[in-house]
């Protein structure tokens, strides 16, 4: 089979202006905020009154990330399909829509099998944006104008996490803060607890992202003619490297997004250090691109995700390691910078190695195994938790997972061949 030549920038004129370009990749931003950003990781801020509330083990808690992650699965299992016959922006503007309602569906009362079920469901909606919304920034990323990167491009739209985490910090403890307190005696929804309303106001915010991306997401030739023709199959093996190191980075990062607030309340810290420390880590999240972009446009290979693995690795272990609000802000701050750009290294491998017809095989492929790690890791993360060593045994199980997949990512090589057929 012929070497695959790398997908490069049309000579013809760009379709958009600077200022186009960029106002596009942030309105894709939005769909990765809802899918991530609020769909999957405000669940982090709203767990602690939600276990106390409903009684849950650090088990029951880690499962409802689980069954999220198995409908991710599901989710990311069907997308070359959907893909194939919406086309991503449908598939993103619908998922996006249908994820504001699952997440407003949240606030009301059920018992813990139905809010299993929605967990499921939000899932699946969850792969949909996020793939569609990462295979249109891809597509964003070859019509760069002058003075903007294929990896700047990349990295606002996964940056676009931090946007949702950010929002969820800021947003739902001046919800709480400005809500009356619950009347468990009323048999309206004054008797909610704040967390509830939480849930209500993460639809909205996820209803109005969905407008905005509608209005402002253009992506130019987006159809089958942009993917470089007829979709194309993937075959895996020449990448195993980095989809293993890919899978344990799913594995590993999501014990940490799921626990750690709950970790920082048991050591003490009072809900201003906490909210605090998540509106660092969504910062962070969103200054990621700026500090990767160069990173992703060189590396070819796993070398992008390896560093970033072993980074998240010692962020996940500092907080045990070491008490503190200065200990939490560092890890903080250092998780935020560091894990949404191991996401967008392995569309930056797929783009740099793959050519654009195999760009949705390649981007569900990650997105599959990545869905594969986050189902065991919450899990496994509440079990060990649940005993003797308690949550710092769990953390520390999530570092050394990280560690391994760094050094698995180093194995990956660019690729020689096209590990594609038609």
């Amino acid at each position: 089979m012929s070497a695959a030549p790398p997908p490069t920038v049309p000579t013809v004129p760009p379709p958009f202006s600077r200022r186009q370009a960029l106002a596009s990749a942030l309105a894709l931003a939005l769909g990765a905020a809802v899918s991530l950003g609020l769909a999957r990781f405000a669940y982090t801020l709203l767990l602690p009154a939600m276990r106390a509330d409903l009684g849950w083990r650090y088990a029951t808690a880690g499962a409802m990330n689980t069954v999220n992650a198995a409908g991710y699965l599901a989710g990311a299992l069907a997308m070359p399909w959907l893909l194939r016959r919406l086309g991503p922006r449908v598939a993103l503007l619908g998922g996006s829509a249908a994820l504001a309602l699952l997440l407003a569906a949240h606030a009301w009362p059920m018992a813990d099998g139905a809010l299993y079920a929605l967990r499921a469901a939000m899932g699946a909606g969850s792969a949909a944006v996020f793939v569609a919304g990462g295979l249109l920034a891809a597509r964003l990323s070859l019509q760069a104008p002058p003075g903007l990167t294929p990896g700047l491009l990349l990295g606002l739209y996964y940056g676009g996490i931090g946007l949702g985490i950010l929002a969820s910090a800021l947003g739902l403890p001046a919800l709480t803060a400005w809500l009356p307190a619950a009347d468990p005696s009323a048999s309206t929804a004054a008797a909610w607890p704040a967390w509830r309303w939480g849930w209500l106001g993460l639809g909205v915010l996820a209803a109005l992202a969905t407008v905005l991306m509608a209005r402002h997401a253009r992506v130019a030739d987006a159809g089958p003619a942009a993917a470089g023709g007829p979709p194309a199959r993937l075959r895996w093996a020449p990448l195993a490297p980095a989809l293993a190191a890919y899978t344990g980075f799913g594995l590993g990062y999501i014990g940490y997004m799921t626990f750690i607030v709950t970790r920082l309340r048991e050591q003490g810290l009072g809900a201003g250090a906490v909210s605090g420390f998540y509106a660092l880590l969504g910062a962070a999240v969103v200054a990621s691109p700026w500090l990767w972009a160069g990173l992703l446009q060189r590396q070819r290979g796993g070398g992008a995700l390896a560093l970033l693995c072993a980074l998240l690795a010692l962020a996940t272990a500092l907080p045990v390691l070491h008490g503190g609000v200065a200990t939490a802000l560092v890890s903080g701050a250092l998780f935020g910078a560091v894990f949404v750009s191991a996401v967008a290294s392995t569309t930056a491998l797929v783009r740099h190695n793959l050519p654009p017809a195999a760009w949705p095989a390649g981007i569900s492929a990650f997105t599959i195994v990545f869905a594969a790690g986050q189902i065991v890791g919450p899990v496994a993360v509440g079990w060990l938790s649940d005993g003797a060593g308690g949550l710092g045994a769990g953390l520390l199980a999530s570092a050394a997972v990280l560690a391994g997949a760094a050094a698995l990512a180093l194995a990956q090589r660019p690729l020689a061949t096209e590990p594609v057929s038609r």
